[in-house]
């Protein structure tokens, strides 16, 4: 996807989409559907007909710490107003998050009030092209799904793919921020990605992650792995694990995009570990935590 400034250039496209219509109003409903554009988050208006009203704080914090450190992966959607303004249609807890770590931009998707119609389209077409990563396409299918109001099955008709092929992109989307960096950074493949996000938990996605681009794992070592680690008695001693312990891990996975490890002890007490393959990725990890005091 393109990525711009909000400079004159979309500004004039903005601005004269008041007098668009027909073809040129196509060609500008295309042009921003694949523009990812850095507007001020000042701009920014929340969506008064928003249904959710509440968020987790401690969720918005995670949020926030993972954004932080790897950067808002996913852009938002708004709408441009006429008032030179923006309203969310999809993101705002992104955009509480950006907000609690100070960022002062953040990147959108900007929607025209009535393209409904002409985006749908757009989105198609662009999916369509060649030079997509997966990441990408994962990206259109669910603004597919968030912006045009439509199911998986719906998504799969439009652009004449199997259902399960639109739920596999999806499913990148719920992978840990440092696996989906990979695969926009093509160091790992679609069918690589597709096996990590079988695997449940964060902490053992990232120790995978690691297996590929260390040991340059195949997609059926890959598998392989992962049918190893389903042992009876693996499995067995995953399930003994208290439950809010493994959420943390997953949380602490997440965050510093590496494995780790919690035990615990009958008192509570335990210990946590947080492995590393070199020095220059002890020294990232180090960066990291000094960016969360």
């Amino acid at each position: 996807m393109k990525k711009k400034e909000l400079g004159k250039g979309i500004r004039a496209l903005l601005s004269s989409s008041d007098e668009a219509n027909g073809d040129k109003k196509d060609l500008l409903v295309k042009e921003l559907s694949n523009t990812v554009a850095q507007i001020s988050i000042e701009d920014i208006e929340i969506n008064p007909f928003q249904p959710r009203s509440e968020f987790d704080i401690d969720e918005l914090e995670l949020l926030a710490k993972s954004i932080k450190i790897h950067g808002l992966i996913q852009p938002i959607t708004v709408r441009n107003l006429s008032s030179g303004r923006f309203q969310i249609i999809s993101g705002e807890r992104r955009v509480r998050a950006s907000r609690m770590i100070g960022l002062k931009e953040i990147p959108a998707y900007i929607r025209l009030a009535d393209d409904q119609s002409m985006l749908e389209m757009a989105l198609i077409e662009n999916i369509q092209r060649q030079d997509l990563n997966p990441l990408e396409i994962a990206f259109s299918y669910q603004r597919l799904m968030t912006e045009c109001d439509i199911t998986h099955e719906e998504v799969a008709e439009r652009v004449s793919k199997n259902r399960s092929t639109v739920t596999n992109y999806l499913r990148l989307l719920k992978l840990p921020p440092a696996v989906q960096n990979a695969v926009r950074q093509e160091k790992i493949s679609m069918g690589h990605a597709r096996a990590i996000a079988g695997v449940d938990t964060f902490s053992e996605q990232i120790d995978i992650l690691h297996n590929i681009l260390e040991q340059q794992w195949s997609v059926r070592q890959v598998e392989s792995h992962i049918k190893q680690r389903r042992t009876p008695k693996q499995a067995s001693h995953e399930s003994k694990k208290d439950v809010h312990i493994q959420q943390i891990e997953n949380e602490l996975s997440g965050i510093f995009g590496t494995k780790v490890q919690l035990t615990t002890k009958q008192d509570k007490s335990g210990k946590c570990v947080i492995h590393f393959n070199d020095l220059e990725e002890l020294q990232h990890l180090l960066q990291i935590a000094r960016s969360l005091e």
